[in-house]
């Protein structure tokens, strides 16, 4: 699969992620509220574990976290994501190397502090590595990237939140698919804004009083 295919993928995975929650509640349901979905997105600063330097890209995700849940469960949700780091290489970062990610896993966001509110999560995801140009034969890989992250939300405005997370993130056994092979670990930070759609119903999400 070519990068740019793979990303058309990636941009999509999220809005399906929380559109189709929508499709299956029924009207009342959604009047009431009942729906705790939030989309998002943000640029991205990477240390792409490739030389020394950074590199940076776009990142959306959207967030769906039920509100009919088991006490101890509230909290839990599920987070879609994806990623394309393609643009303001630095150091020693090749021109060619690109990372495009698309995935999803579980997220836990944490009591509210007054406007602030943090959460840790973790994904699994399909990335996509490009570091050469044609005509190398062997200038792509694709792998599924562990992901472990966290970070806090803050609510700006009503619905509309600002959100910092940071992320790290296991490409395992690149460069021939060998045991023994190379990983790499990038990490980075994201920084962007997203919309709640509309309220939690648990003491652990998001507010809209």
């Amino acid at each position: 699969m070519r990068l740019k295919q793979f990303f058309v993928l990636a941009l999509a995975v999220p809005f399906v992620f929380v559109l189709s929650p929508v499709s299956a509640q029924t009207v009342p349901a959604a009047t009431e509220g009942s729906l705790p979905l939030a989309v998002g997105g943000g640029i991205s600063s990477f240390n792409p574990d490739w030389n020394h330097g950074r590199m940076m890209g776009a990142t959306l995700w959207g967030d769906w976290t039920p509100s009919r849940l088991p006490h101890i469960l509230h909290g839990f949700g599920l987070e879609a994501e994806a990623r394309d780091l393609n643009f303001g290489r630095g150091g020693t970062v090749p021109a060619p190397l690109t990372e495009a990610v698309a995935g999803g896993g579980v997220i836990y966001t944490l009591h509210r502090y007054r406007n602030f509110q943090p959460y840790g999560k973790f994904l699994e995801e399909f990335g996509g590595l490009t570091w050469a140009k044609a005509p190398t034969l062997y200038r792509h890989d694709t792998r599924t990237v562990t992901v472990w992250g966290g970070g806090f939300q803050y609510r700006a405005y009503r619905s509309l939140w600002v959100r910092a997370d940071y992320e790290y993130q296991f490409w395992p056994n690149l460069f021939g698919g060998k045991s023994d092979g190379k990983t790499l670990d990038p990490s980075g930070f994201t920084l962007g804004a997203m919309y709640h759609f509309s309220r939690p119903h648990f003491s652990h999400g998001p507010s809209t009083h």
